[in-house]
């Protein structure tokens, strides 16, 4: 049943995802999404999925959001601005990237934007993996699915999570 998820759920969700998971129309996705994980743990319809998603080492819909936006920071970031190009003090924030200054919302839901946030909320042992790839989207991978963010908000604020604050930091 896992199989079957993955090559017919799971590859029309990630198709595209970073232009519209961000959208209002994701969270209609994602009680699909559960749906489909509650029939594959032959769960009743009200079981709760977080526990669900980590048995099954499935990411939820917004946690696969967050790895595709992350990748795609890793994999285009030169096209980045850090923080340490910016100005030449040495904090703690200086491999963080900067955040353009933004007014409109629309623009501050973009790619752009989102993958600057997404980036810097990392914990810092998976930032230092971002020279490699692989082992930089399996680190990743595994704290997302540790977490199992159903939101934006759970993610921006992981480090009140305890369990993850003790495992990433």
């Amino acid at each position: 049943m896992r199989k079957i998820y993955f090559s017919y759920i799971h590859s029309i969700i990630t198709y595209g995802i970073i232009f519209w998971g961000n959208s209002a129309a994701s969270n209609e996705v994602f009680k699909l999404q559960k749906r489909a994980i509650r029939i594959i743990t032959n769960s009743h319809n009200r079981t709760s999925c977080h526990n669900l998603f980590k048995e099954l080492n499935i990411l939820p819909l917004q946690s696969q959001y967050i790895l595709s936006i992350a990748m795609y920071v890793v994999k285009n970031i030169e096209d980045f601005t850090s923080n340490s190009n910016i100005h030449s003090f040495n904090t703690q924030y200086k491999s963080s990237l900067h955040p353009p200054l933004l007014r409109l919302t629309k623009s501050q839901k973009g790619v752009y934007y989102v993958g600057i946030m997404i980036y810097n909320c990392l914990p810092l042992r998976i930032k230092e993996l971002s020279g490699t790839i692989k082992y930089f989207k399996r680190s990743l991978k595994k704290f997302l699915s540790h977490g199992s963010f159903y939101t934006m908000e759970e993610y921006l604020d992981w480090t009140s999570i305890h369990d993850l604050n003790t495992m990433y930091s």
